[in-house]
């Protein structure tokens, strides 16, 4: 007996991530062979792991029969394999099962609530909630000594959207597994162009897609999870706004801009070159912090890495009846001198978008002005989560604050018209050091 399995580069990460993270989400983009690699995982655990058992769930019984039950009995070896349609559950020859299952309604969890599985996979689970996916995680137990996992494939969109998004896309950079309260995570990003197959057997897919709305486009052709309904910064995108971190040359003019309260701190430090490009590289985003509190983790976040300006809301300059002083007048008791930015909402994020507005630049490359450092990845989260205003089509909603704290802060910076740093002489004849490199601005 032999089966023949061909996979591409992500499909093997997916089915390598086994024993290294806790929970796996392989997707993004349509057609990036997300259900032939859960199956192929699925079928190479049950061979590997005798008397194992897998849960493999789809939101609907008819979707589960036309996707994962038809897809397996072609993959799978029918001289080690039986599949019971009464019972939507295989068996190979070294006991090892599958069930294939289905949660159309929130009550079907329950249908699982004896059951034990060392392996669970979630395919579209976009379609779940999230109560479904922490209850079912709770059957992931066993006896047996085997790696115990939470597999799961999706497109971005769906009624899950945001929480799958919270749970695998805010948390860090893709492809690494990430360490967050007592487990670990790995999101496995996947696009339709290395599908290899399907682009050689139907090259019109591409081509469909692309006539897709703009927001249905940018998520099942681009695996975009950073568009939503109504998103205010429809520029925003992770590919072209957000960098990996690199030492930010002495020469460039810094900044340091907050969003300051009891329920949230959130400050950035944000450098500007020589030719006006902006790069937010250092983050602070902690809640509960009273004033000597703030004060003493910003210095203790920069060192000597002391900014130009610091810039703060017009409303820290509003006295406080315990001690007759301002907020501003508290900071600067810690030799922190605040600049007073300017709180006209709308012409904010008018000057914020402009900064995030991708353009060619001198080098010739379509660039926005502001980039934003890998490690913040609280303004990453929050930045493409605002929408506009129900109430003011020219402003941000605020009903969420959770999602406005980062973004409040670089309106405030935006707004303040930011100079930028000095060019050096031979950076101006000859633009090819190692930090322009880094960045593409070599030749």
């Amino acid at each position: 007996m032999r089966t023949e399995i061909k996979l591409f580069p992500k499909q093997m990460e997916f089915l390598e991530s086994t024993g290294k993270a806790d929970e796996v989400l392989y997707g993004g983009a349509a057609g990036g062979g997300k259900s032939y690699g859960q199956l192929c995982d699925a079928l190479i655990y049950a061979m590997k792991y005798p008397k194992s058992k897998q849960l493999i769930l789809r939101r609907t019984l008819p979707e589960l029969e036309k996707s994962l039950v038809r897809v397996s009995l072609e993959l799978f070896p029918k001289e080690i394999y039986k599949y019971s349609e009464s019972k939507h559950t295989g068996v190979f020859a070294n006991d090892s099962v599958i069930d294939f299952g289905y949660c159309d309604s929130e009550t079907d969890i329950y249908r699982y609530q004896s059951a034990e599985y060392d392996v669970i996979r979630f395919d579209e689970l976009t379609h779940f909630t999230e109560q479904m996916y922490l209850y079912l995680m709770s059957r992931l137990r066993g006896t047996l000594d085997f790696p115990r996992a939470m597999k799961s494939s999706t497109n971005p969109g769906g009624i899950g959207h945001s929480w799958v998004k919270s749970r695998f896309i805010d948390i860090g950079e893709p492809g690494k597994i990430h360490r967050i309260g007592g487990g670990t995570r790995l999101f496995i990003p996947a696009t339709v162009f290395e599908n290899r197959a399907l682009m050689k057997n139907d090259p019109g897919y591409v081509r469909r897609l692309r006539n897709l709305s703009e927001k249905d486009k940018r998520q099942l052709l681009d695996g975009d999870w950073d568009t939503n309904e109504g998103q205010y910064f429809s520029e925003w995108r992770r590919e072209l706004h957000v960098c990996e971190p690199f030492p930010v040359p002495k020469d460039w003019r810094r900044y340091f801009v907050m969003d300051y309260g009891l329920d949230m701190l959130a400050g950035y430090w944000i450098a500007v070159d020589g030719f006006g490009n902006a790069y937010v590289y250092r983050e602070i985003y902690q809640s509960g912090l009273i004033i000597s509190e703030a004060a003493k983790t910003i210095l203790e976040a920069q060192g000597s890495d002391v900014p130009e300006i610091y810039i703060a809301p017009p409303d820290m300059w509003n006295r406080r009846q315990d001690t007759g002083k301002s907020v501003a007048e508290l900071f600067l008791d810690y030799e922190i001198l605040l600049f007073r930015a300017s709180n006209d909402r709308v012409q904010g994020w008018y000057c914020l978008k402009e900064w995030l507005h991708p353009r060619i630049d001198e080098f010739g490359e379509r660039k926005p002005k502001l980039r934003i450092f890998a490690n913040c990845t609280e303004v990453i989260r929050t930045l493409p989560a605002l929408c506009f205003d129900s109430r003011n089509p020219n402003d941000v909603g605020d009903r969420v604050h959770e999602y406005t704290h980062a973004a409040d802060a670089l309106r405030y910076w935006a707004s303040a018209r930011p100079l930028g740093g000095e060019i050096p002489e031979e950076e101006e004849e000859n633009f090819d050091s190692e930090i322009g490199n880094f960045l593409g601005y070599g030749n």
